[in-house]
């Protein structure tokens, strides 16, 4: 997936009013504030109620749900070999945010855990560095996870992985 397709994926969603948080590679990569390595997909936290909005929207894009595990997540793939991977967030009245896990469980949102990064001149909606070092715990770390976490680490200046990813 390369930076238009991003973009054109974060507008189809602003234009129907579904609030989105970049996570994931793109998520570091706009944090860092340019592109760093190469992704498959785009991981996007969005706002629960807005769900359905969303693969609406991305069905204009020719998205179609690929992977369905509500309401943990959905993966919608489009020719061209693009990917974007839905993760409904439910808030409460403070603004925290919880998001199903496949084992009964959820990964927590906290105050703070969203932000703004720029790339390519443009403020992009993402996860905050803390949040994204949570949510790289409690799994075998991949390569591109290990490339992740030490720009991450850079950005925070800390060696350490933050909170845990998982309550519940």
């Amino acid at each position: 997936m390369d930076i238009a397709d991003l973009f054109d994926v974060l507008d189809a969603l602003r234009s129907a009013n579904v609030p989105c948080w970049v996570a994931g590679g793109w998520g570091v990569d706009v944090l860092v504030g340019r592109r760093t390595r190469a992704h498959r997909d785009v991981d996007l936290a969005l706002d629960a109620a807005t769900e359905a909005a969303a693969i609406e929207a991305l069905a204009a894009l020719d998205y179609r749900i690929e992977t369905d595990q509500r309401p943990a997540r959905a993966e919608l793939a489009a020719p061209g070999r693009r990917w974007v991977d839905l993760h409904p967030v439910a808030f409460d009245a403070l603004g925290v945010g919880r998001q199903a896990d496949l084992q009964d469980g959820y990964f927590l949102y906290p105050q703070g855990a969203f932000t703004v990064g720029r790339i390519r001149g443009r403020t992009v909606p993402c996860l905050s560095v803390a949040q994204q070092l949570a949510f790289r715990r409690g799994y075998a770390l991949r390569d591109v996870d290990h490339h992740d976490i030490a720009l991450l680490r850079g950005l925070d200046g800390t060696s350490a992985a933050g909170p845990p990813r998982r309550d519940g």
